[in-house]
């Protein structure tokens, strides 16, 4: 278990030792947990020389879950969010979006696993998650405009967020989970608020469409931060208490007994959070945890 990214603000100023350095932060991340999701390849395509950082300031067992760039999950996405090479040959409208093409995500997706191989030559690349757009809606799409993709990356492992909840409700629930056995990606279960508003996904799935790896992503219990927070902190501000982490942990059992791994990953990144609440779950699993690490100029 782990948490989506290692460098937000509220970790800096809360989490991590005072002035431990930027690139020690990563490191010092990974004596607390085996795993992290990164979140700034959303973004943009993560450079080669700052994959090899990744790799050389963690250990031999450690894994990162990589989020796919927005080009692929039905998001509008800026030009200026495109590899320089690719913001030359992309079409772009009056707003300064781009159309994703086949082409052009065929050109992106082969910039982000040649950045990625770094991770599979070293053991270290877990779960590509797509995090789709609310937008992508069963009213508006089909599941099989994600075939393209999910053949591309058919060698890789896969979880796939829907942002809409219409996805696992009623009938469509069983022709989603059908599609995603069929293609052997894996559903992303949720902790959200209880609310049946059209981005909050429903908590009480607990499917496991690859019985190679769950996934759980922890989104915090505001339904109204959720629904109305300008930025992402304000969004997932939630801070878990104790009975609510014993009830996460009972979960992730329960889909530990379906698959051979389960990748928990807490998304409530407001101040700390969600550092304290992944090891406060892994006190409650009975995961070994280390004690506060010392200061890096003391070792």
């Amino acid at each position: 278990m782990g948490t989506a990214s290692w460098s937000d603000p509220g970790f800096v100023e809360r989490w991590y030792p005072r002035n431990l350095k930027a690139g020690d932060r990563l490191g010092w991340y990974a004596q607390h947990f085996e795993m992290v999701e990164v979140n700034s390849t959303f973004y943009a395509a993560p450079e080669l020389r700052m994959v090899e950082r990744w790799c050389t300031n963690t250990p031999d067992h450690f894994v990162f879950d990589v989020k796919l760039h927005q080009l692929f999950s039905f998001h509008s996405t800026s030009a200026k969010l495109l590899p320089p090479e690719l913001q030359r040959a992309a079409e772009i409208d009056a707003k300064g979006k781009v159309r994703a093409t086949p082409k052009l995500q065929d050109q992106m997706l082969q910039i982000f696993l040649r950045s990625l191989s770094l991770l599979q030559r070293e053991k270290k690349l877990g779960v590509l998650l797509l995090q789709l757009s609310p937008a992508f809606s069963p009213r508006k799409h089909q599941l099989t405009e994600l075939e393209p993709l999910l053949g591309d990356l058919e060698t890789y492992s896969l979880a796939i967020e829907f942002r809409n909840r219409n996805w696992a409700v009623g009938d469509q629930l069983k022709q989603t989970i059908e599609f995603l056995q069929r293609h052997r990606a894996s559903l992303v279960n949720v902790d959200a608020p209880a609310s049946e508003h059209f981005t909050i996904m429903p908590s009480d799935l607990d499917e496991v469409t690859n019985a190679n790896v769950a996934y759980l992503r922890l989104h915090g219990r505001d339904a109204r931060a959720y629904t109305t927070g300008k930025t992402v902190a304000e969004r997932f501000a939630y801070n878990y208490s104790e009975k609510e982490i014993e009830e996460v942990a009972k979960r992730g059992q329960r889909l530990a007994r379906k698959a051979r791994e389960v990748h928990v990953i807490f998304n409530n990144n407001a101040l700390d959070y969600a550092p304290r609440a992944a090891l406060r779950l892994r006190a409650a699993l009975g995961q070994m945890v280390k004690p506060p690490a010392r200061q890096p100029e003391l070792f």
